[in-house]
């Protein structure tokens, strides 16, 4: 058995090593022989043994190779438990990756006594990191920002760092942590060993690698496309108006176990959540309002069969790994190939199939289109389950019911005493008897499904209007239209970062979603002035939330959150007056 992401590797090597032959720990080697893991990925049987030797490594791998037991497993086989003060960090670009990193440590750390490791993140509350960093940790796995935010504050030391672990260096720099993570570099004892992994190298990741790191070896591992071969993808082409109705076909006909449904906001995970429960599913809601307690209990719900439906954002699902996840489900397609990549890559994990469903809008076919170039994958179109497919399934179901009843001897006796007192005495033929208890027990919801429930074909305009245009606009990379949803106002906040710290739209949008689990959804306009910034969020934003985003750094200065309540940044804006009415129409998309 292979680790959980070595499926998705398809490097080629002539002798398959094990992992007792790269030089782990015998603690370590006990761990993975626990979990069932014989055979490491192409990625760990190149970084292994270099990062065992101490040297600094430069690791290109997309992700779902098993990166993490690439540098976690030599971290540990290393580590000295007499030191209490910080000897590894890993920095990560979200909390969820974080989160997930620090439980692959846990999971490989089990058979050593005494290993102390803290996950850093924003969202969590102060007190709990303080007060573990006072008893002394080992392994610190961090966001960039909060990382900063204790390294300033001094509640953090790492003047005896041994180990330094950049992972998703490429997503840190979409997020805006470039000056955060070399002001961490910098900090930093320059003994220390590092290890870089990326899925590219931009120009600006291979300078920091020839800065920061010495002679480091550079390993790639290639895939032949960037999304799983185990899974396979399909679209159907659906209208906004019909997709609930077209999910629940889908439920009714897919063999599924477990699924995760993804949508683009966070207030479409409760709405949808909830209409599936409705209809007689066991459905959850997860989204970056979610507490971390309660985001726990939903997946070890989803872990052990309880809840079989997952509705979740982006930023909520990341770092996600259920065996049980056989289906996801776009139910609304992402307007970036980025997004869609990591969502169909929850399934078909590590030589499990599943499958992968996106809807698509008659005007959203753009979006489909830049999928399938950018994945090099075509996704086959497939036909929205019909009357007589519902039908058939249920009617094998109603079958299954009926063979697992009669399975029951002893208490199919007892039911057959009474119905034959009951045909005895009615003189009513024993299937018509029979048909009765079918009644009872369906209740007034009919089995079967009649002509009339035939769902019609979407016409070429979306029912909703623009949102294909809108989601297609954000597919070409331009700036997305103004957003003001049914059940949503924005409202502007002032950032204290514009212009002179060269503070651009994405590392707001990055530092904003990753601090206070928002969705792309879920921003506006984003309006840079040379002091400051105008970033138009929900009006209802919680306070926690709020609160949390407060303290966000960008660029490793303090961005004070806030309302907007002046008017400096519609003065600047001229003409492009975005202040909010209750009456005025959604803006329409900007077209170059």
């Amino acid at each position: 058995m292979t680790t959980p992401d070595s499926a998705n590797s398809d490097a080629e090597t002539a002798d398959v090593p094990t992992f007792s032959s790269l030089g782990l720990d015998g603690a370590v080697l006990k761990a993975l022989a626990d979990v069932g893991y014989e055979t490491p990925s192409a990625i760990q049987a190149a970084t292994i043994p270099l990062l065992l030797e101490g040297r600094d490594v430069v690791g290109l791998a997309q992700t779902g190779t098993g990166k993490t037991a690439a540098f976690a497993l030599p971290i540990l086989s290393r580590l000295d438990l007499s030191q209490k003060s910080p000897q590894a960090l890993v920095l990560a670009p979200t909390r969820e990756l974080a989160l997930q990193v620090a439980e692959a440590f846990e999971s490989y750390a089990t058979h050593m006594k005494g290993v102390h490791l803290l996950p850093v993140y924003g969202g969590q509350g102060y007190g709990v990191q303080l007060s573990a960093l006072r008893r002394g940790v080992h392994i610190v796995v961090g966001t960039p920002g909060r990382i900063m935010d204790h390294l300033e504050k001094g509640t953090l030391d790492l003047s005896e760092l041994r180990y330094l672990v950049l992972d998703e260096a490429d997503e840190m720099l979409k997020m805006g942590f470039a000056e955060d993570v070399e002001t961490i570099l910098a900090d930093t004892p320059d003994d220390k060993q590092v290890a870089l992994f990326s899925a590219t190298m931009p120009a600006q990741i291979r300078r920091i690698s020839k800065k920061y790191l010495h002679d480091p070896e550079e390993i790639t591992v290639k895939s032949k496309t960037t999304t799983s071969a185990n899974t396979t993808q399909r679209y159907l082409v659906v209208s906004y108006a019909q997709k609930v109705d077209a999910l629940t076909r889908i439920l009714e006909v897919e063999n599924f176990e477990g699924m995760i449904v993804f949508v683009r906001t966070k207030n479409e995970t409760e709405t949808l959540a909830e209409r599936l429960r409705a209809r007689g599913y066991s459905a959850a809601a997860i989204n970056g309002d979610v507490a971390q307690a309660q985001r726990e209990r939903t997946v070890d719900q989803l872990k052990s069969g309880k809840l079989d439906i997952l509705v979740a954002t982006d930023v909520a699902a990341r770092g996600l790994d259920v065996e049980r996840i056989s289906h996801v489900v776009n139910f609304d397609i992402p307007v970036d190939t980025e997004s869609y990549v990591h969502r169909i890559g929850r399934t078909g994990r590590a030589g499990r199939s599943g499958a992968a469903i996106s809807f698509v809008t008659p005007r959203e076919r753009r979006l489909l289109t830049a999928i399938e170039k950018a994945t090099r994958q075509p996704l086959t179109q497939m036909q929205l389950p019909s009357v007589d497919d519902v039908n058939v399934t249920r009617l094998a179901r109603f079958d299954d019911a009926i063979t697992q009843a009669l399975a029951q001897e002893e208490r199919i006796s007892r039911f057959r005493d009474i119905i034959g007192h009951y045909v005895e005495h009615h003189d009513v033929p024993e299937a018509d008897v029979a048909a009765a208890l079918a009644v009872v027990a369906q209740g007034d919801e009919p089995l079967l499904l009649s002509a009339r429930d035939e769902l019609s074909q979407p016409v070429e305009r979306d029912s909703r209007g623009d949102r294909g245009d809108r989601a297609a606009s954000g597919a070409r990379g331009e700036r997305p239209a103004r957003r003001v949803r049914n059940d949503t106002r924005m409202a502007p906040y002032r950032l204290e970062v514009g212009k002179r710290q060269k503070v651009e739209p994405r590392q707001i949008v990055g530092a904003l979603a990753n601090e206070g689990g928002l969705s792309r959804e879920d921003f506006g306009h984003i309006r840079i002035m040379p002091e400051f910034s105008i970033v138009e969020l929900p009006a209802d934003l919680p306070a926690e939330t709020l609160s949390r985003l407060t303290g966000t750094r960008i660029g490793g200065k303090l961005i004070q959150l806030r309302p907007d309540r002046g008017s400096g940044g519609r003065r600047d804006a001229g003409p492009r007056d975005d202040r909010q009415r209750d009456d005025r129409p959604p803006r329409k998309p900007r077209r170059s």
